[in-house]
Order: structure tokens, then C-alpha cells, then sequence
């Protein structure tokens, strides 16, 4: 009888001291407040037109691939700043090609994905000094050579020593805006639809 109550008792510990391990846990808070403060600017206010498109030129099978756009997006900082661009699309769930470079154009009818547009750094200058674009799909923690603005990445821009982001108080880049409309087979287009694409560039401290 002892030897069972000893058997009992010990369950009882045992069970008891898994419950204390799990009845609390710590939550930790982190982050930087940066004395610095970036600000972006877009060529034009960042409206761009590609003008009418007639529906008799749209490949019927294929997506049509419309004039390529540019502006130029000017970052500026109160000092040498680590930062990258983090784009979100606006018209999300209606792009028609599936690629992380690919932001929506809109809808038609409520169901049909319209097309697409994707978007890439060309020719970024820092302080004075020719850089590339890099980017990330982890929040910074690993980088690539990648022109393209992605979704749930950011981009950053290095010099040609190393694939690592640059500190820059003046950042100007040409952002090449890339079009396309889905095959007309797969729309209707019996009246005139609107492409409504818009993504927000949103600068990301590093």
C-alpha cells in the first residue's frame, strides 16, 4: 500500500510540475527608433498613363505586352541611411500571370484578372555613385542581385564589392514599369474597361 501511495504521489508531482512548466511564457518586444527619417518622391506624382488600347490589338490566346513606362523615384534622407523599398499591390488577387514580380491591373466583371505589371530599378545612383538593386525575401537577412520590385520582398541597392545594402543620403532611380494585358479570350470586353493598377512604395529602414 505505501509503495502505491508513493507510486500515486510521485504521478502527481510529476504531472503537477508539467503544468507549472507550461501555465507561463514570455512575450519580448523588440525594435530600433531611428533618429534618421526618409521621404520618396515620384516623377509625375506617380501617375502613369498608358492612354487607350483597343481591344482588336490584344492577343486573343496570348497576354499582349504593352510600351514599357518610366518614372523616377528619388529617396531622400536626413543622412546616410540604410534603407530598401517595400512595394504592396493594391489590386492584390487580380494579377493574371502568377510570379512574385507581378502586381494586379484590376478586375473585370468582379472575376476576370485584367493583367498584370511588374516593376525594376535601372540605373540607381547614390550620393553621386553608380549602385545596383538587390533584393530580399527574407526582411534583409540574405540578399541577391535582383532588379525587380517583388511582393513580401523588399529592394535595397550595393555597390559592385559586395551583395550587401549601401547607406545613402540621396538615392534617384529610373522604376521601369512593364505592362500586360491578359488574353482577350479570357475577357470581356464588350465595353470599355478601366487598368486600374496601383502598388504603394513604402521605404523600409535597415
Amino acid at each position: 500500500m505505501k509503495a502505491l501511495n508513493a507510486l500515486i504521489a510521485t504521478l502527481l508531482l510529476t504531472g503537477t510540475g508539467t503544468a507549472l512548466a507550461a501555465s507561463s511564457v514570455d512575450l519580448t518586444v523588440r525594435g530600433t527608433i531611428t533618429p534618421r527619417a526618409c521621404e520618396l518622391e515620384l516623377s509625375g506624382g506617380g501617375n502613369v498613363e498608358i492612354g487607350k488600347i483597343s481591344a482588336k490589338d490584344l492577343n486573343a490566346d496570348s497576354p499582349t505586352r504593352l510600351p514599357d513606362q518610366t518614372v523616377r523615384l528619388t529617396v531622400t534622407c536626413d543622412a546616410a541611411t540604410l534603407v530598401a523599398i517595400e512595394p504592396k499591390d493594391n489590386r492584390a488577387g487580380s494579377a493574371s500571370l502568377p510570379d512574385d514580380r507581378n502586381f494586379g491591373l484590376g478586375l473585370v466583371n468582379g472575376s476576370e484578372k485584367l493583367g498584370a505589371f511588374q516593376m525594376y530599378l535601372q540605373s540607381p545612383v547614390g550620393d553621386g555613385t553608380d549602385l545596383g538593386p538587390i533584393s530580399s525575401s527574407d526582411g534583409g537577412l540574405t540578399w541577391t542581385r535582383y532588379m525587380y520590385l517583388t511582393n513580401n520582398g523588399i529592394t535595397s541597392v550595393a555597390n559592385t564589392t559586395a551583395i550587401a545594402p549601401v547607406p545613402v543620403q540621396s538615392l534617384v532611380t529610373d522604376v521601369v514599369i512593364i505592362p500586360y494585358i491578359a488574353p482577350a479570350n479570357s475577357l470581356t470586353l464588350t465595353e470599355e474597361v478601366p487598368i486600374n493598377g496601383s502598388t504603394t512604395l513604402t521605404v523600409k529602414y535597415l
